[in-house]
């Protein structure tokens, strides 16, 4: 396990498509890390663009707004994103928290830190949210990956 390594998942983790659903299985597949540090490197890199994009969507999608080509299509954007974000809109910090704990395409960090912005929340509550959501994806994706794995022999388990 090299620094390049555990760079390379971070990235993947911190990428909006595959997000640490796809950083996990990554690394304890193709770098052989430890669980543990496959989820905590994945937990990490996933968390990375999160205040980026809240700060980023709070400060600047008005500024822009008031250009109208730029506001048809962010008004296009927010209304599919509120469509996905029932749960959110419904139960605020804690439906925040469950949509981004489901390890399902379009429901990670990325997608409920612009939720989050959509709906009002404010910074710290949204980030801790989206934090609880992570931690409990990750445990979802460990979990799921070292059991699909050991079940197909693809790891061996430790003896002491």
């Amino acid at each position: 396990m090299d620094i390049s390594d555990i760079l390379k998942v971070i990235a993947i983790a911190a990428s909006p498509v595959s997000e640490l659903r796809g950083a996990i299985p990554f690394a304890i597949s193709a770098y052989d890390f430890p669980w543990y540090y496959a989820f905590l490197f994945g937990v990490i890199g996933n968390l990375l663009p999160v205040p980026f994009i809240i700060l980023f969507l709070y400060y600047i999608v008005p500024i822009l707004s008031k250009v109208s080509a730029i506001d048809r299509l962010a008004q296009r954007f927010f209304a599919r994103m509120r469509r996905r974000g029932k749960m959110v809109e419904r139960y605020e910090r804690i439906g925040l928290a469950l949509f981004v704990a489901i390890p399902l395409p379009v429901t990670g960090a990325w997608t409920g830190s612009v939720l989050a912005v959509l709906f009002g929340l404010k910074f710290r509550n949204a980030f801790l949210s989206i934090l609880v959501g992570v931690l409990v994806a990750g445990t979802v994706v460990t979990l799921a990956t070292l059991l699909g794995w050991s079940i197909a022999g693809l790891i061996e388990p430790e003896v002491n």
